[in-house]
């Protein structure tokens, strides 16, 4: 078999035993691979209906067709679990070498499930799988132990951590992937609990294609797009992510002040030309040409440098404009383990709540240090920490004030004002994850003009748009490749790339009806987890007040038409539940037989 090796490393960690099982083609064919995979796995079995940080809840590793090989960006790995912070099926990936490591050890995917008696290190190597003592490692950050990892282990290792924020069970701890992170929903929590302070995985075996010369030539293809397209050769080898700054912020589309604002008059100081200013080079992910990342100078030395997402969540979200403190906040945050994104916003509700007299310390009180702090105590379950540890929506819900967190299905909004672009709004509130612009980035043809451009305020006519995006990107998510790809490149590119690689016969169409199983399957998942259509929404504030001033001045979400128009367009029932037509056309006709 070429592109995949056919092969799931089952770990049990109660156990301490490990089993090598085959995963059959049809199941490679109809999900391809990473969160398709991984969404498979956990609905199949039936693990999707447990609770997230359950001993016998499990932690899907997956590989996809293409990673390893020479596609651009082909260096990514999905992570698959139950979110402690959503409720939901949840998937991340993420850049680095675990992925490209565990394929070549001979396995397409890993699960873990059960949960060590003491903390451990699972180690994979093509020869089995061992479980090394990890008390000594147990409350480390994540740069001491991917150090300490390296030393025991060797620079060829790839290794997943969890720092004290996945020890003490945040809901918004992260997994470390190097410097890269699987950044939301928790899924730190799910690995902290089951007592596991690493996974390290070897292996150098080799990665072969089908057609290697039509694959290069296609590969050869791809990087020739990427080349030519403004975004992934100039915007963000340029600036990096946090390019998107000053864009967003100039049609008021930029959330201030934990959505109270759409604009942030500050913007400039926190922007991609802000960063760029203290910029020392660029970071790429292995094999990739695009090259986001930022190295910026901090006290004489070089550093891993901020996103846009973290720009905005400990800047303009906090009402806040200082580069420095930012890098700063973005270094203790990747070290404790805690997902920027959910950490700041958690942060600004709590600012919130303070000057209305709902909580009783004021979060950005001692300025940059005493922010700091307050991070530590969340990622340790400490003093004040112990409130804000577990996000913005528990909280606000605990403080009685609900309407506080801008959060979707209990995961805290990213750095768009949906009142500014509808179409984000249907894609957050529709979102298989919680309040995510991955499963559809609207923001694209709404302010970027990308493939083309479309009215940001009509709301007619976008779940179709919607819907297309969250197709594409669950195969993108399932090869696994990076979403930048997506600006350059078509899905006739992407089914290009499966094909010369596995032989497998698959056009565009083809790739977009595998991205629609899969995000019926997370569907079908969440359904039974009781998500459905009241989980849908978008806070109330979003819905009911209006911009006050700026570019989108006077605009809510008109959410209710576009649902009920994403319904009918996706083939589901006014409940969102899947009708067993659309079902029968996915071949999901009934619960998946568990065949793996």
């Amino acid at each position: 078999m070429k592109g995949w090796t056919g092969r799931l490393l089952r770990v049990d960690l109660s156990a301490r035993r490990a089993r090598a099982e085959e995963i059959p083609a049809g199941v490679l064919r109809d999900y391809l691979g990473g969160r398709g995979l991984g969404a498979h796995l956990l609905y199949a079995s039936g693990r999707h209906r447990l609770d997230p940080l359950a001993a016998e809840a499990a932690f899907v590793v997956a590989t996809g067709p293409l990673t390893g090989t020479r596609a651009p960006t082909a260096s990514r790995t999905s992570c698959t679990a139950l979110s402690p912070l959503t409720g939901t099926l949840f998937d991340a990936n993420s850049g680095g070498l675990f992925g490209i490591r565990l394929k070549r050890a001979g396995y397409d995917a890993l699960w873990v499930e059960g949960a060590a008696d003491t903390p451990v290190v699972v180690v994979v190597d093509p020869d089995g799988v061992r479980f090394d003592p990890a008390t000594e490692l147990w409350g480390m950050g994540n740069r001491a132990v991917r150090a300490a990892l390296r030393g025991r282990y060797g620079p060829k290792a790839a290794v997943l951590t969890v720092g004290p924020a996945g020890e003490t069970g945040s809901r918004l701890a992260n997994v470390a992937h190097g410097e890269r992170f699987f950044g939301r929903g928790g899924l730190g929590a799910v690995l902290g609990a089951k007592r596991v302070k690493a996974l390290v995985v070897r292996g150098d075996g080799p990665v072969g294609v089908a057609d290697p010369q039509g694959f290069g030539f296609v590969v050869g293809e791809c990087r020739k797009w990427l080349a030519a397209h403004p975004i992934t050769s100039r915007g963000l080898p340029g600036f990096g992510t946090a390019v998107l700054m000053n864009v967003v912020n100039a049609v008021g589309a930029l959330p201030a002040r934990n959505f109270r604002q759409s604009r942030f008059g500050r913007a400039e100081a926190v922007s991609g030309e802000a960063l760029r200013e203290v910029t020392t080079g660029r970071k790429a992910c292995p094999g990739c040409p695009i090259a986001c990342g930022r190295r910026v100078s901090l006290d004489g030395r070089e550093v891993q440098g901020p996103e846009f997402e973290t720009l905005w969540s400990f800047g303009a979200d906090l009402g806040l404009a200082d580069l420095e403190t930012v890098i700063r906040l973005n270094l203790l945050c990747n070290d404790l383990g805690l997902d920027t994104i959910s950490a700041g916003a958690t942060l600004a509700a709590a600012r919130e709540l303070w000057e209305e007299g709902a909580l009783d310390f004021d979060p950005l009180e001692g300025g940059p240090a005493g922010v700091a702090r307050l991070l530590e105590a969340m990622a340790r379950a400490e003093g004040p920490g112990e409130l804000l540890r577990h996000g913005s929506d528990h909280l606000a819900r605990t403080v009685g004030r609900p309407g506080a967190a801008m959060t979707v299905k209990g995961m805290e909004l990213p750095a768009y004002d949906p009142r500014g672009c509808q179409g984000q709004g249907l894609a957050y509130a529709t979102s298989n994850r919680g309040g995510c612009h991955l499963r559809s980035y609207m923001v694209a043809p709404e302010i970027l003009a990308t493939p083309k451009r479309v009215d940001r305020f009509a709301w007619s006519g976008k779940a179709g748009l919607v819907i297309v995006q969250q197709n594409l990107n669950a195969a993108v998510d399932s090869l696994v490749l990076c979403r930048f790809t997506g600006f350059a490149l078509s899905e006739g590119y992407y089914a290009r790339l499966v094909r010369t690689a596995t032989g497998w016969d698959l056009d565009g169409q083809e790739l977009l009806t595998v991205g629609e199983r899969i995000y019926t399957v997370e569907r079908l998942a969440n359904l039974d987890r009781g998500l459905g259509r009241d989980h849908d929404t978008l806070p109330r504030r979003l819905l009911d007040e209006p911009v006050p001033d700026g570019p989108s001045a006077g605009h809510t979400v008109r959410l209710d038409p576009m649902l009920d128009e994403y319904y009918r367009f996706r083939g589901w029932d006014e409940g969102g539940r899947p009708t067993a037509r659309k079902l029968a056309r996915l071949g999901l006709g009934g619960p998946e037989a568990a065949d793996v």
